[in-house]
């Protein structure tokens, strides 16, 4: 079973418009950024951190299968681009523009760390019975 597959299958409807959602706020929004030259490193540090978490979350998805770990590679990649979003809102170089996009940026990956936090400390709690196992 892929991931995508195990998420239609096991995860409530609203965690498949969840991740469309954060798709569009954490990986596609951050490409606008591009077109500023303040924020053209948070624009491919976003990017970098997007790729590096779909890739951590494949690969304990194809070892462990769908378990409340698959929330680590997110804070791992999304804490230190947090801190560089809030960083850079702050700065005076950056313009309103920019600045919302961050924002929006920025809130999408809190929410998305404030379930992930949650899910990997159950997990640490023991509460690792996978839902699905890669095919």
């Amino acid at each position: 079973m892929t991931f995508n597959e195990a998420v239609a299958t096991y995860a409530p409807a609203w965690v498949g418009i969840w991740i469309n959602f954060l798709l569009l706020g954490a990986i596609v929004l951050p490409l606008v950024l591009f077109f500023w030259k303040p924020t053209r490193l948070v624009a491919l540090s976003a990017i970098v951190a997007g790729v590096v978490s779909v890739a951590g979350i494949m690969f304990l998805y194809s070892q462990l299968g769908y378990v409340k770990l698959l929330g680590l590679p997110h804070i791992i990649a999304w804490v230190p681009l947090a801190y560089l979003l809030w960083s850079k809102i702050k700065s005076a170089e950056v313009t309103t523009a920019p600045r919302v996009i961050m924002s929006v940026v920025l809130a999408t990956i809190a929410v998305s760390l404030a379930f992930d936090v949650v899910d990997v400390a159950r997990y640490a709690a023991g509460e690792r019975t996978a839902l699905a196992m890669p095919a």
